[in-house]
């Protein structure tokens, strides 16, 4: 008899949502009464407006509306752009709003998420990427104002003073700097930025003329954070957001986007995605920001010429926005599965790593999500041996220099951390894989892991793999 193939790993660096929630019958459905109607399926087919399928601006303005509640009123349509993801909207907001040379940096939280680099690299930036450390309620904000003085005042050194490679357009701005970040549930370190933190963010952008782009891909998946100690037990669905966005906090605070003396654009945009709640491959998003930063976005050369992103896939999701169907998902299937699988894998890590020295950051938060979980490793492991040795052992996980912010002039190392997913395994496996941490961990920490590290050695692959 032949042996058995060898086993898939387990993969815990991947971030995406498994198969068995994804909704395609949802989909199915909705796309059939899109198609089925001519006059929703012959506009879904033909070049839509710049901004977008006008019925799915106005489903997602309302949808928002009722999920943030914002304090100063309902999100009108005017406020959100059709996009094609958040991926393909970054690029469009770069293009939108930043000049190579005179937007001084781009301001990323560190850790940060490693893909958005490339992006970042495209727009010209690759050599202004500066990292800003973040604690237990967001990003370090003494540290980024210093940080931001310090790049004014080579920028006046310079004669940096107006955009040398663009032209302003009508209607159009180009800021001095941009800042980027996930203040909920943040990919990679699963920190939620306090309230008290975006309100300073949002007056030192104002400050410093800066775009803050914030990734609000993960807010609809939350919880209560004592599922960890409820296993088994059903829980109500969280229904509404437990923070304000930022965006949010710029509509209102100190008198908004519209104050005396503003220009009407703001500081602060959404760039929000279902990739995470209908799946990646319906390449469909949204940004949200002032309406006149709504429609600059509408306004860059890819979103015209293409007609707007995602025109036929936004009618589905119309559809889905209208029923309650998408919403229903998110809070029954969604929701419940993220919660089960956060705890397991955290009651794995409180049994088998917590012991040896592994930590969470912000271990009191009363509400949780996302799909990440960022760990602190033991005095004396560092993060890639591990990961090699523990994809030896048939588990894939994400050192946490792949976070780091390159070239930075100051970097900030996290060469003593992880990142663990939960979205994309099943819950035994996701325990197995803990357990495996652990045990591979302990090798290595006790000095004993020579037949590991000789193994890793001549190991042919790269988790770059396994993404």
């Amino acid at each position: 008899m032949g042996e058995a193939p060898p086993r898939s790993p387990i993969n815990l660096m991947r971030g995406w949502p498994s198969y068995s929630l994804l909704p395609t019958e949802l989909i199915k459905q909705a796309s059939l009464a899109a198609l089925s109607d001519p006059s929703i399926a012959l506009p879904g087919l033909e070049y839509g407006p710049d901004p977008g399928y006008q019925p799915a601006r106005e489903a997602i303005a309302d949808w928002l509306s009722r999920f943030f509640k914002p304090t100063a009123g309902p999100v009108s349509a005017g406020r959100i752009c059709v996009t094609g993801g958040a991926s393909q909207s970054l690029g469009c907001i770069l293009q939108a709003f930043t000049d190579p040379e005179y937007t001084r940096n781009i301001w990323l939280v560190a850790p940060s998420y490693f893909l958005a680099f490339f992006i970042f690299e495209d727009a010209g930036f690759a050599n202004k990427m500066r990292a800003v450390p973040e604690d237990d309620e967001g990003l370090d904000m003494a540290y980024l104002e210093q940080e931001l003085r310090e790049s004014e005042q080579q920028a006046q050194q310079d004669g940096n003073l107006k955009p040398r490679y663009k032209s302003q357009r009508p209607g159009g701005k180009l800021y001095k700097h941009v800042i980027y970040c996930v203040p909920t549930f943040s990919n990679p370190s699963s920190r939620t930025m306090s309230l008290a933190r975006r309100q300073q963010l949002v007056r030192i952008a104002r400050k410093f003329d800066a775009l803050v782009i914030c990734d609000d891909v993960y807010d609809f998946l939350q919880w209560d954070a004592e599922a960890e100690q409820k296993p088994g037990q059903a829980c109500a669905a969280l229904t509404d957001a437990h923070l304000p966005r930022v965006v949010d906090v710029d509509r209102t605070l100190d008198g908004g986007a519209e104050r005396e003396s503003a220009d009407g654009f703001g500081n602060a945009c959404s760039n929000g995605s279902f990739s995470k709640i209908a799946g990646p491959g319906v390449r469909c998003g949204w940004f949200e920001g002032a309406e006149r930063l709504s429609w600059a976005v509408s306004q860059t050369g890819t979103q015209r010429s293409g007609g707007a992103p995602s025109q036929l896939t936004s009618t589905f999701i119309t559809d889905l926005l209208q029923t309650g169907k998408l919403q229903s998902h998110i809070n029954d299937t969604l929701q419940a599965a993220y919660r089960s699988r956060y705890g397991t894998m955290m009651r794995a890590i409180t049994r088998c790593l917590t012991p040896i020295g592994f930590s969470a950051p912000q271990p009191d938060r009363k509400v949780v999500g996302g799909y990440f979980i960022w760990l602190s490793l033991p005095k004396g492991l560092k993060a890639l041996p591990l990961a090699q040795a523990c994809l030896e052992e048939g588990v894939i996980i994400a050192e946490g220099e792949k976070f780091e912010v390159p070239r930075d002039k100051k970097p900030i190392s996290f060469d003593s951390h992880i990142r663990l997913c939960f979205s994309w395994i099943d819950e035994p496996q996701l325990e197995e894989a803990v357990e495996t941490i652990g045990r591979v961990a302990k090798t290595l920490l006790d000095g004993s892991g020579q037949s590991i590290q000789g193994r890793v050695s001549s190991f042919g692959h790269n988790t770059d793999e396994f993404k």
